[in-house]
């Protein structure tokens, strides 16, 4: 996994709750291989109209939206079903970080393990960066080590597990997070040997 610790990048608008991860990738496009890539299925059928074609008024579907690494939108992103495939579209899509107050609790998950950021913020913090985004997008910083965003002259602090944290700036998945205990891992286990030696016969 890519280590996060730092990310310049473009930041796109998404002023809508309640996104959940079938609306990342509809079940049916699940069936194609992960190798070909997800990006192109990203809440495929919010960014079409009925004829198939994209919205020329979705933010995703904008110029600015093509190198843009930061999704800023509301609350309770990433809700319903466990389906990891919303984060690879995500992260196949290009986004390394999406800010937003809440999200839902696998998702989140998930986007940890595949070093996507999950940047929680106020309310107030994400309409007040959504504004400033406005309908174009621009350029932000995401420190995941100072937990600040920065656009323009504003600074917004973000909130994530202390062991989420860890493993994004390292790039570490849960085995490798349990390895970098190994030595209090063995220090325990010598004084339980000791103090209960009857569980190592």
């Amino acid at each position: 996994m890519r280590p996060f610790a730092h990310l310049h990048s473009w930041a796109c608008p998404l002023p809508l709750s309640n996104i959940d991860t079938d609306q990342l990738i509809p079940a049916r496009f699940m069936r194609t291989s992960r190798s070909q890539g997800y990006g192109e299925f990203l809440l495929h059928d919010l960014r079409r109209n009925e004829d198939g074609n994209l919205r020329t008024d979705w933010p995703l579907n904008k110029p600015a939206a093509i190198d843009a690494g930061v999704l800023v939108t509301r609350k309770n992103f990433g809700a319903g079903s466990s389906r990891e495939a919303a984060v690879y579209a995500l992260i196949d899509g290009g986004f390394r970080c999406v800010v937003a107050p809440s999200f839902g609790d696998i998702f989140a998950s998930n986007a940890v393990n595949n070093g996507l950021l999950p940047a929680v913020v106020t309310e107030q913090d994400a309409e007040l960066l959504l504004g400033a985004l406005g309908n174009h997008g621009s350029l932000i910083d995401v420190s995941l080590e100072r937990q600040i965003i920065s656009l323009a002259s504003t600074q917004i602090y973000f909130e994530i597990k202390p062991n989420w944290k860890i493993k994004l700036i390292n790039g570490w998945d849960d085995v490798a997070l349990t390895l970098s205990m190994k030595g209090e891992i063995q220090a325990f286990r010598q004084k339980r040997s000791v103090n209960f030696s009857w569980l190592f016969l």
